[in-house]
């Protein structure tokens, strides 16, 4: 019976040993009381209570947490009336305060976002407050940061999640946004079509060039082509002559050659005068030489006619 109550008792001592072995997590921390009054703050690592005086209060949490709130009613500078939801990103930095510093972290929160809000919105009209979410988001973050920084607790972000005016206006926003929509598609259209038309205008423009450029290159390898023939023709004609007066002065060198006098030497040149008499001209003009030695024929004939 002895044995039986040691053992309890040893084995309700061992519990209590092991209830008082406290393990702290990383990005975490306990608050730790003795006798009702704030002890410390146990951050990672292992830690032991002392039994029955010592309690853990509060276990804080350290990461960055986020808290989403309801929609909220608020009035905006021109008298409209908007539900706007927002949500807080926000992270313990003094677990003591935290523990210490509000009853409910939280819910004070919420109402401090809530409140704050209503202050920044109804300074706001409702254009401004739809297109100034960063502005309103800043202005949220440092002011919660402010009034939170006793409680130990740190607001990262504050972002609006959601903005719903009322029905009758989002009606109205929604035929704005169509007729804008309207609007860009119609300016796209006449954009696209006034592309479309230069872009015809200018095909035609660069057809209309090419066909000049052509019509050019063959007015210029025509007017070569002539040219060409007609200095083919020349040099043609030309070495025509050059050859019948090479035969002329071949001839005459031959009869020199040959011994020939002055009387043959006249009458090769009257044979030439008679072989361009030939021709087609209409006047012929007759060196004086030539004449000469026709007028000598003549009176040879006419003495050979008498005897």
């Amino acid at each position: 019976m002895f044995i039986i109550v040691f053992l309890a008792l040893l084995f309700f001592i061992l519990l209590i040993l092991v209830s008082c072995i406290r393990i702290v997590p990383q990005a975490s921390a306990l608050v730790v009381e003795r006798l009702g009054a704030y002890l410390g703050t146990w951050h990672v690592g292992i830690h032991f209570l002392i039994p029955f005086i010592d309690r853990v209060a509060k276990k804080v949490i350290l990461k960055e947490q986020v808290v989403d709130f309801a929609p909220q009613p608020v009035i905006t500078k021109d008298n409209v009336t908007m539900r706007i939801d927002t949500v807080v990103f926000f992270q313990i930095t003094d677990p003591k305060l935290f523990a210490y510093g509000v009853e409910n972290p939280i819910m004070a929160i919420e109402n401090l976002t809530a409140t704050t809000l209503r202050n920044i919105i109804g300074d706001l009209e409702l254009d401004q407050t739809l297109t100034s979410r960063e502005t309103i988001n800043t202005k949220m973050r440092a002011s919660l940061d402010v009034a939170t920084d006793p409680w130990g607790i740190k607001v990262n972000r504050v972002e609006l999640k959601n903005i719903i005016p009322p029905a009758a206006i989002q009606d109205a926003m929604e035929k704005q946004m169509k007729a804008e929509r309207e609007r860009r598609e119609a300016i796209l259209r006449a954009e696209g079509e006034k592309k479309s038309t230069i872009l015809v205008a200018e095909g035609k423009k660069e057809s209309a060039i090419l066909d000049a450029e052509a019509d050019k290159q063959a007015a210029i390898l025509h007017a070569e082509a002539e040219k060409e023939k007609r200095i083919k023709e020349a040099e043609g004609e030309a070495q025509a002559i050059l050859k019948v007066q090479q035969a002329n002065a071949d001839g005459i060198r031959f009869l020199k050659e040959a011994g020939a006098d002055e009387a043959v030497l006249r009458l090769k040149s009257l044979e030439a005068f008679i072989a361009a008499a030939d021709g087609k001209s209409t006047k012929i003009i007759i060196p004086s030489e030539i004449q000469g030695i026709a007028g000598l024929m003549k009176s040879a004939v006419e003495i050979a006619k008498e005897k």
